[in-house]
C-alpha cells in the first residue's frame, strides 16, 4: 500500500465518527503507537494523545461511530489477492469474559475453550462478539476485520454471522470463499445464508447426517419421499462410493487423500444442495489438534479443488492468532466498559487500529528486539513498533483540544444511587428466546 492510500484510509475512518470525534480519533492514535501501555489510561501517555485521560472514559460513554459507513470503508480498503488465487474470508465468534461485572448488562454463559484436562463443561459469564476477517496469504495474526459485533442474548452466533454476511457480502468479491469451524458447519447456518451469494467451506462434526436427493414420485398413495437415502458420516455403509477423489500430500509430504460426496443436503434446509468432503490423513497423531479424519462441506455455486480444501481451511486458524494480538497486544478484553454500547465502540475502535497495522505493513520497518526470531515474516507487534514515525509524518485529521477550565465537580448534596445489577442470561437451544433469568 502506498502511503497517500494510507492516509486516505485514515481520513475516511475520521469521517465515520459522529460524535466526539477528535477524540475517538486520537484514541485510535494512541492504541497504535503506544506500544506498552497495559490499561486504558496509560493511552493518555501517548504524545498522539493530546487531551487529559479522563477524555478517554468520557469519549466511550458519548461518542458514537457510523458502523454502516465504517463497513464500507474496511470493505473498500481490504486486502486484494494477486491474480489468479481466491480471497479467503473467516468468521468466528470471541468471549469476553466479565465473571465479575453485575453492573454489566446482557451477559451470558460463555464456554471457556483450550483449558488443559478440561471435559468441556467448564464455562464464565460476559459478552460475545462476531468477528468477520479477510484472511491472510500465509499462516500468522494478518487478518483484515470486516466487521466486529457483539451477539445479544436474543440471538445466536450463527444469526449475527449471517446477518454480517448479508450486509458486507455485497461490498465484496463475489468469487471469494468464507471458512469456518463446526459450529456454523450446521443446517441452521446454512438454511440463513442459503440467498447469500457467496462460496463457504464449513468444517463438520464426524457424525454429522446428511441426506441424497428424494427418488422421483412413484405415483401411490400419500405423499411422496422428501429426503433420499441416508449419509452419516461415521457410518460407512451409508456412504457408498464418492463421487470424486484425490490423493497427494500436503505440506508436510505427508500422504493426504480427499473424497467427495455431490448432491447432498441438511434434512432442516433441504433447499440447499452441498457437497461432503472427507479428508483422511493416515500418519496424523489423531489427537485434539490432530485429527486423522476430518469432514468438511461446500456450498456454492462455483467448484473447489480437491486439492485446495485441506490449505484453505488451514488458513482459518490465522483468525486465532488475530484474537490473541487483539487480546494481547491491543488491550481489546482490558478495559472495563460498563454498558455494551460502550464495548461495542472500544471493539471498532480496536478493530480500527488492527487494520491499521495490517495495511501499514508493507510500509513499515519493523523494529525487532534481539531476544525474538528473525529471518521470517514480522509480526503485527513489531510493525506496530514501527509506526509512531510513520503517523508523525502523516500528522492527523483530529482538531486541538480547548481548554474548559477546572471541573465544579458533583453538586452539593448530591444523592449517588448504586449501579443497576443484571441477571446472567441463559440462551436457550438454538433458535428459541433466552432460557428463565438466572443469578
Amino acid at each position: 500500500m502506498h502511503l497517500n492510500t494510507f492516509n486516505t484510509f485514515r481520513h475516511a475512518i475520521y469521517a465515520c465518527f459522529q460524535r466526539s470525534a477528535d477524540v475517538l480519533f486520537e484514541i485510535t492514535d494512541a492504541l497504535l503507537t503506544e506500544t506498552v501501555a497495559r490499561s486504558l489510561p496509560e493511552l493518555s501517555l501517548s504524545p498522539f494523545f493530546r487531551r487529559l485521560w479522563g477524555s478517554l472514559y468520557q469519549a466511550l460513554q458519548e461518542g458514537q461511530l457510523d458502523r454502516a459507513e465504517l463497513r464500507c470503508v474496511l470493505a473498500n480498503f481490504a486486502p486484494q489477492v494477486p491474480p489468479g488465487c481466491r480471497r479467503l474470508l473467516g468468521v468466528d465468534a470471541s468471549n469476553i469474559a466479565r465473571p465479575e461485572s453485575p453492573t454489566a448488562a446482557d451477559r451470558t454463559c460463555l464456554h471457556v475453550h483450550n483449558l488443559p484436562e478440561s471435559d468441556g463443561a467448564a464455562i464464565t459469564y460476559g459478552w460475545q462478539f462476531s468477528t468477520l476477517v479477510v484472511l491472510p496469504n500465509q499462516a500468522g495474526s494478518q487478518t483484515y476485520i470486516l466487521d466486529n459485533v457483539r451477539i445479544p442474548s436474543s440471538q445466536t452466533a450463527c444469526q449475527v454471522a449471517a446477518a454480517q454476511l448479508e450486509q458486507i457480502v455485497p461490498l465484496l468479491d463475489p468469487t471469494d470463499l468464507l471458512m469456518a469451524d463446526r459450529y456454523y458447519g450446521s443446517a441452521i447456518f446454512v438454511k440463513l445464508t442459503a440467498k447469500i451469494r457467496l462460496d463457504q467451506l464449513l468444517r463438520i462434526k464426524c457424525n454429522a447426517v446428511f441426506y441424497h436427493s428424494p427418488p422421483p414420485p412413484t405415483g401411490r398413495r400419500g405423499a411422496p419421499r422428501k429426503d433420499g437415502a441416508r449419509f452419516k458420516c461415521n457410518d460407512l455403509t451409508t456412504q457408498g462410493q464418492a463421487d470424486q477423489s484425490w490423493a497427494g500430500v500436503d505440506e508436510a509430504g505427508q500422504p493426504q487423500y480427499v473424497e467427495r460426496w455431490n448432491g447432498l443436503h441438511f434434512r432442516l434446509a433441504r433447499e440447499v444442495e452441498l457437497s461432503v468432503m472427507r479428508v483422511t490423513r493416515p500418519n496424523a497423531s489423531d489427537k485434539k489438534r490432530e485429527r486423522r479424519v476430518s469432514w468438511f462441506i461446500f456450498v456454492g455455486r462455483t467448484s473447489l479443488a480437491l486439492a485446495e480444501v485441506s490449505p484453505c481451511y488451514r488458513m482459518r486458524y490465522s483468525q486465532e492468532h488475530g484474537y490473541r494480538f487483539d487480546k494481547q497486544a491491543l488491550l481489546w478484553a482490558t478495559p472495563r466498559l460498563r454498558t455494551p454500547e460502550q464495548f461495542q465502540l472500544w471493539t471498532d475502535l480496536m478493530s480500527i487500529v488492527h487494520n491499521e497495522v495490517v495495511l501499514a505493513e508493507p510500509m513499515v520497518a519493523a523494529q525487532v528486539r534481539s531476544w525474538e526470531r528473525k529471518g521470517r515474516r514480522s509480526s503485527l507487534q513489531q510493525v506496530r513498533r514501527g509506526l509512531a514515525g510513520i503517523i508523525s509524518q502523516l500528522g492527523t485529521p483530529a482538531k486541538l483540544p480547548k481548554g474548559r477550565g477546572k471541573s465544579p465537580g458533583r453538586a452539593f448534596g448530591a444523592t449517588v444511587t448504586p449501579a443497576k445489577r443484571y441477571r446472567v442470561i441463559r440462551k436457550g437451544p438454538a433458535g428459541q428466546p433466552p432460557a428463565k433469568k438466572r443469578a
